[in-house]
């Protein structure tokens, strides 16, 4: 009988901008978060309802609307903390009403989380526990999550397949994000699959093969 991975994970696509929010759970304990709940809240509960899971907490990337859009009002909703992202980000996330009106998620809350994150940080999920890595460059307070028994990176908006995130936002710095990609991601292995924030997972080993911007050979 193969034992249960440690991790499980499902990924949700929510809001108009199909943002790839994840549900993920500590399989021993069936206690789970979600990481980036931006919209789509009754979709989010019943997969966490037809899976088992229990919803602990709730782990930000970053602040942008599709990301964290509607996070307070899921937050409040379940009874459970925001943790992330960096305290960098808070001007994005005093931005959610505004931002919400124009890109299609009403009801948009500003919040506080209950614990910003930064770099070496760790968050659990029952009893996973997951590496923070703060990797400025797509908005400046940027996290990263990993769990590396897992060897799964939860990114955000920093690396896609075949690409990486866009640097033109307020406070956004293409330098930065190549530097945190590579000093920052590259060393977690080749291995390493990661969740973007939209479109489908990737490794990096590929992405440092493949990579329009921070493959090896375009970095010399």
């Amino acid at each position: 009988m193969t034992a249960k991975p440690p991790l499980q994970a499902i990924i949700v696509p929510v809001t108009p901008l199909q943002q790839n929010c994840t549900l993920l759970w500590c399989t021993k304990t069936m206690r789970g978060a979600f990481t980036d709940p931006g919209g789509d809240l009754d979709r989010l509960k019943q997969v966490a309802a037809d899976n088992g899971v229990t919803i602990e907490k709730l782990l930000v990337t970053h602040g942008h609307i599709d990301h964290c859009g509607l996070t307070a009002v899921l937050a409040r909703d379940l009874g459970v903390p925001i943790e992330g992202p960096h305290p960098d980000d808070k001007f994005w996330i005093d931005m959610n009403p505004a931002q919400g009106a124009a890109y299609g998620v009403p009801g948009a809350e500003a919040f506080t989380p209950d614990r910003w994150l930064h770099d070496g940080d760790q968050v659990t999920v029952g009893e996973l526990v997951l590496d923070v890595y703060h990797c400025p460059g797509h908005t400046p307070g940027h996290v990263v999550f990993h769990h590396a028994p897992s060897q799964l990176a939860i990114v955000g908006d920093v690396l896609f397949q075949g690409s990486i995130g866009r640097t033109d936002f307020p406070k956004g710095n293409f330098n930065d994000l190549v530097e945190a990609i590579t000093t920052k991601l590259w060393p977690l292995g080749n291995e390493t699959a990661f969740v973007p924030g939209h479109g489908p997972m990737s490794t990096f080993g590929r992405e440092r093969q493949a990579n329009a911007f921070v493959a090896d050979r375009m970095l010399g």
